[in-house]
């Protein structure tokens, strides 16, 4: 189907795809976006891939890179990046909001209640051994109580919209989710490159991240600690999100460390300083479980502090995420969360899940055997896109290899139907095109719950691919949620 306008789109076609910008074509455009769709419509094509060219290079020249290492060739890449926005609506991102904040805080009663009583095991709503048998439970964490009852300080939660244009949850990331730079910068590129494109489109602000997790991370640290001393913890330069650690402690104002910079006496963490050792009351780890505390998880580890955990468990620094916040992040976990979500708040989830299919089930694993060729297969340890078979575009022979993996480890895969994702317009070497899009809205906690404006969109900029993580040739694009006007209150 093609959208009636003129200029910039005057050849775009959606096929049918539910588009971000111009929605389904049998309802009519609300007014907040109408105007962008005017502005956007004005653009010069030329001039446009001019800019565009500009804002990569400038990328580049900042530094605003991530790390491939499954490419010998390429190890430092700018995160592609398109500058025709993602525009959401006020009325939408209330609905995000909303399902967003639910969701966290059902996250966040599960881990307390599998780490403390175990009510929600021993009732049967969730499979014991689904949790208790998980990689990323830590039985180091059962009795210990964490500030507020938070576990997942940071969350990212993957959200898609099908055809039907309702937002569904594909993806739960409440261990170390990543990608939050890319929004802020994303925006400050856009500012630069098009002020004429946003003045006066009552866009909300994205710059106030840093300042919003700061006071989140500040909220849990141990009590009666008038100035708490935050600290950003990396593994390193060599770290893919290097670039991320190094933004988000210049937004914080906190002092980026690595593992060495740490060290513990009596039971406290302290970070070495020129002018001596600082006490340290609350740790942004960027780095998984296994690599904090060589004394109590990975020996060989060079990359933690030995003696963290102790601190940890005697309540004298507060670790943001939480130890063993990966349960919940887990693909067959969060095949539970409408039930989960049920279970502790009593309500039915705002924003629902993408259908499911657990193949350690025999149901679940007899369905994706019987209709593979139409299934999305992900194996429940994975991220970045690994390892996931698109069925109706894989070939016989992928498809006969997935078979073989399912039946020999059925517990290690989910499978999903495959969803036709919203499309956005997209600057293409072929001109303006449709390209499927997710978006990752960002979840601060302390004591509440604060969701980032937007979050980050991620485009599968290569024609027909629904893959749009980074390590899979995807980029990225500015969110713009509009603030409400009188015409689009609820």
């Amino acid at each position: 189907m093609k959208i009636s306008t003129t200029d910039l789109f005057s050849a775009y076609q959606t096929n049918d795809l539910y588009c971000e910008l111009f929605g389904n074509v049998a309802r009519a455009l609300r007014p907040d976006t109408e105007a962008v769709i005017s502005r956007l419509s004005a653009l010069d094509p030329e001039r446009l891939k001019e800019r565009a060219r500009d804002a990569e290079r400038e990328l580049y020249n900042l530094g605003i890179t991530f790390t491939v290492y499954t490419q010998k060739d390429v190890i430092d890449r700018i995160l592609p990046f398109d500058v025709l926005p993602r525009v959401i609506d006020a009325q939408d991102w209330q609905t995000i909001n909303e399902g967003v904040v639910q969701r966290v805080s059902a996250i966040n009663h599960f881990l307390h209640d599998i780490y403390h009583e175990g009510h929600i095991l021993k009732d049967g709503i969730i499979p014991a051994e689904l949790v208790l048998g998980n990689s990323n439970y830590r039985p180091e964490m059962e009795g210990l109580t964490v500030p507020y009852g938070t576990y997942a300080h940071i969350s990212g939660i993957d959200i898609v919209r099908g055809e039907d244009g309702r937002f569904r949850v594909l993806e739960d990331n409440a261990r170390t989710p990543s990608g939050v730079s890319y929004v802020v910068e994303n925006r400050h590129l856009m500012q630069r490159a098009f002020p004429d494109l946003m003045e006066g489109m009552g866009i909300q602000p994205v710059s106030n991240y840093g300042q919003k997790l700061h006071e989140a991370l500040v909220d849990v640290a141990p009590p009666h600690i008038p100035e708490p001393q935050v600290v950003l913890l990396s593994p390193g330069s060599y770290n893919s999100a290097y670039f991320e650690h190094i933004f988000l402690a210049r937004e914080m104002g906190v002092p980026l460390v690595e593992g060495r910079d740490l060290t513990v006496e009596n039971d406290r963490v302290y970070m070495k300083t020129i002018s001596g050792q600082r006490p340290v009351d609350v740790i942004y780890r960027r780095l998984n479980d296994d690599f904090l505390d060589p004394q109590v998880f990975n020996p060989d580890s060079l990359l933690g502090c030995p003696g963290l955990m102790t601190a940890y468990a005697k309540g004298n620094v507060t670790l943001a995420n939480a130890v063993g916040t990966g349960v919940a992040d887990d693909k067959a976990v969060y095949a539970y969360m409408p039930r989960i979500i049920s279970y502790y708040l009593d309500q039915d989830p705002i924003l629902d899940n993408v259908e499911t299919h657990i193949c350690r089930e025999r149901e679940g694993l007899q369905y994706t055997l019987d209709h593979l060729e139409e299934l999305v297969i992900k194996p429940v340890g994975e991220a970045g896109g690994y390892g996931i078979t698109v069925g109706p575009k894989a070939s016989p022979e992928e498809l006969e290899a997935c078979r073989a993996n399912l039946q020999d480890n059925p517990a290690n895969y989910i499978s999903q139907p495959m969803i036709n994702l919203s499309v956005c317009p997209t600057l293409t070497d072929e001109g303006i095109a449709p390209r499927h899009v997710d978006l990752r809205p960002f979840a601060v906690t302390g004591r509440d719950t604060w969701v980032l404006p937007g979050g980050l969109t991620r485009v599968a900029l290569r024609k027909g691919s629904i893959i749009v993580n980074s390590s899979q040739g995807g980029g990225s694009k500015d969110t713009w949620v509009l603030q409400a006007t009188q015409d689009s209150q609820p």
